[in-house]
C-alpha cells in the first residue's frame, strides 16, 4: 500500500472545519493507505500556552479523532513528541532549507506582521513539517489548498538533501497532495476560515442546543435581508455546509427555496441543525464514552508511537549514515 502522513495541531477539541477540511477524508483514506496521522504538539508551541492546557488539549484532540473513525487497527495515531526523531530531522533539513524560501511562505508573513516579536519556531515551522512527512517516507499527504505552499517546500527539501546525499537521487520520496474533496470551511462570520481562535466554529462534539445558538445568528447571502428576498446559494456560507452534511435532494431543495425566497434563512438553518446533528451524534456518543476509559486513549497512543517509531528510527539511521554520522 502507499503511505500518506498527516498531522493535526492539539487545539483541544475538533471543530467542524478540521473534520469536513481533514479528519473525515481521513477516516476513508485508512482504507486505502498506511496512515500515519500525529497530533503535532511541538507544532502547537510556537504561540503562548500554558503546559497543563497542552496536556489537556492533547487528549481531547485524540479522543476527538477516535470518536470521529480514526481506527488504530488500520491507521497509526500517535503524538509527534513521542517520537524523538521528528526534531532531529527537522535540524538536519534546517540546514538545506534556504532562508529566503522560508521568509517567502505566505502563512509566515501573515502571522509574523501580526506579532511585534517573531520567534524563529514560526519561521522554521514549515521545516518541521517536512521533517513530519518526509520521516515516514510518505508518498502522498492529505492537505487543504492552503497547505499546498508548505507542501511543495517538503517537495523542495527532498530534492535539496536527494541531490547531496542520495547518490540514486531518490532516498526521499517527493510526496504528492492528496487534496481534500471538501472546499475550504468558512467560518459562522462568513469572514475569514473556520479557526478556533477566532471564535467562529462549531465544535465537534456540542450538543444540539449549543449548535443552534451558533447557527441562528450566522452569516448567509448578506442580500437577503427580508424574509421574502430571493437569494443565491452559492454565495451562502450555509448552503455550502449543507452540501457537506445534507442528502443531495435535501441540498437541491435548500438551492431551489433560497433562489425562490420558498424558504427564509430560519428555515434553512434548522435543517441544516437536522443533517448535522444526524452525522455529529454518533461522534459525540462515542466522545463520551472515551473519555471514561482514558486508560485505553493512553494505550492506543503508545502503541501508535512504538509503530511510528520502528520507521522513524529506520530513516534516521538511514540519513546519519548517508551524511556521515554512522556506518
Amino acid at each position: 500500500m502507499s503511505r500518506i502522513f498527516s498531522g493535526i495541531q492539539p487545539s483541544g477539541e475538533l471543530h467542524v472545519g478540521n473534520y469536513l477540511g481533514a479528519v473525515k477524508n481521513w477516516v476513508a483514506l485508512q482504507r486505502e493507505y498506511e496512515s500515519y496521522f500525529c497530533i503535532v504538539d511541538y507544532h502547537a508551541i510556537t504561540v503562548t500556552y500554558e503546559p497543563e492546557d497542552l496536556r489537556t488539549r492533547r487528549r481531547e484532540m485524540a479522543i476527538s479523532l477516535l470518536a470521529a473513525g480514526i481506527d488504530p487497527e488500520r491507521a497509526v495515531l500517535f503524538v509527534q513528541s513521542s517520537v524523538p526523531e521528528h526534531t532531529e530531522l527537522a535540524w538536519i533539513f534546517n540546514t538545506v532549507t534556504p532562508l529566503g524560501e522560508l521568509e517567502r511562505q505566505t502563512q509566515f508573513k501573515d502571522k509574523a506582521q501580526r506579532q511585534e516579536s517573531v520567534a524563529v519556531g514560526l519561521l522554521t515551522y514549515p521545516v518541521l513539517q517536512a521533517a513530519d512527512i518526509l520521516l515516514y517516507r510518505a508518498d502522498s499527504v492529505p492537505v487543504g489548498e492552503d497547505q499546498l505552499q508548505h507542501l511543495e517546500l517538503s517537495r523542495e527539501i527532498a530534492r535539496r538533501w536527494n541531490a547531496r546525499f542520495a547518490a540514486d537521487g531518490d532516498f526521499f520520496p517527493e510526496p504528492k497532495a492528496l487534496l481534500t474533496p471538501t472546499r475550504r470551511i468558512m467560518g459562522l462570520d462568513g469572514q475569514a476560515k473556520m479557526s478556533k481562535s477566532l471564535g467562529n466554529t462549531v465544535g465537534l462534539l456540542e450538543e444540539p442546543d449549543a449548535i443552534w445558538a451558533k447557527l441562528r445568528p450566522a452569516m448567509t447571502d448578506p442580500k437577503r435581508v427580508r424574509r421574502t428576498d430571493t437569494g443565491t446559494p452559492e454565495v451562502c456560507n450555509i448552503y455550502h455546509l449543507h452540501s457537506a452534511f445534507s442528502p443531495a435532494p435535501v441540498v437541491e431543495e435548500v438551492a431551489v427555496n433560497c433562489r425562490t425566497a420558498g424558504w427564509g434563512c430560519i428555515d434553512c438553518k434548522k435543517v441544516l441543525l437536522g443533517s448535522i446533528d444526524r452525522e455529529l451524534a454518533p461522534i459525540r456518543e462515542r466522545a463520551a464514552e472515551g473519555r471514561t476509559q482514558p486508560k485505553r486513549v493512553d494505550e492506543v497512543l503508545a502503541a501508535g508511537a512504538e509503530r511510528a517509531g520502528v520507521v522513524a528510527q529506520a530513516t534516521l539511521g538511514e540519513v546519519k549514515m548517508r551524511m556521515g554520522f554512522a556506518g
